[in-house]
């Protein structure tokens, strides 16, 4: 497609693949890059292949969670062909927040920089866990940026 970008911290770069795609990433700078790479199955084969990013404000994700990914239905500022949900959200030390797993979905966590303690387990950079249904209880020891990856069961 001939797509060019240069991202910075908090940014999404989005792709759908469709019936196939050649990708690289590049650090062409002299500090250290530092990313997640997820990827999520789609709901059926044979979409158009499509490209994009968004920058989001940081302070739209302090101490309360930032929906960036939703399905085409959903209402997050970027979709994807499946039925998931990703939120992000720095928590200030000594602050606390919950997200409710509804029934029949699960969720993943990554706490990328800090360290919290949820769901009474002390979580540090670059942990994570998986929950099935169970609410999440998340306290900040200190400031902690965190990613939550919720989807059907």
């Amino acid at each position: 497609m001939g797509n060019r970008r240069v991202l910075n911290r908090g940014q999404v770069q989005y792709m759908s693949a469709g019936r196939g795609v050649t990708h690289s990433e590049y650090n062409y700078g002299t500090n250290t890059a530092r990313f997640l790479q997820i990827w999520i199955f789609p709901d059926k084969k044979g979409y158009d292949p499509r490209y994009g990013d968004y920058a989001f404000a940081w302070a739209d994700r302090d101490n309360q969670w930032l929906h960036l990914v939703s399905s085409d239905t959903g209402n997050a500022p970027v979709k994807i062909h499946q039925d998931a949900n990703l939120y992000a959200l720095s928590l200030a030390p000594g602050k606390d927040i919950q997200f409710d797993i509804q029934p029949q979905r699960q969720a993943y966590l990554v706490l990328i920089e800090g360290a919290a303690i949820i769901n009474g387990h002390l979580l540090t950079m670059r942990d994570g866990l998986e929950t099935l249904e169970e609410p999440l209880h998340i306290e900040a020891q200190e400031q902690s940026h965190l990613l939550l990856i919720e989807l059907a069961k």
